[in-house]
């Protein structure tokens, strides 16, 4: 069992598309290597179906400002709002700890 006992952020995104949905996958995986090239950055987990929820893992609170005030990052969320999604919702948590079972 691994155990993480230093706190860190986690980022929950959940959402809803919208029908058309044209450029998106191209620009999830863009922003999903840019986030990797932050300061600060852990890690992230992501899953989809009717509802997506994305969770980005986060050093401190000034790493995940730093990664929503990023020039791409702050378009991609434009075009979000304009074509992607017809609805999201964004929790910012800390994590007090951590385990898991078996293998991934």
């Amino acid at each position: 069992m691994k155990q993480h006992f230093k706190p860190y952020y986690a980022v929950i995104f959940t959402s809803t598309q919208k029908e058309h949905i044209e450029g998106y996958y191209k620009m999830s995986e863009k922003m999903e290597q840019l986030a990797k090239k932050q300061p600060g950055y852990l890690g992230m987990d992501n899953a989809r179906n009717e509802v997506g929820i994305t969770v980005s893992y986060w050093e401190s609170l000034e790493a995940i400002t730093n990664w929503k005030q990023q020039s791409d990052h702050l378009q991609a969320q434009l075009k979000g709002q304009q074509n992607w999604y017809s609805w999201y919702n964004v929790k910012v948590c800390k994590v007090e700890r951590e385990y898991e079972f078996g293998n991934k």
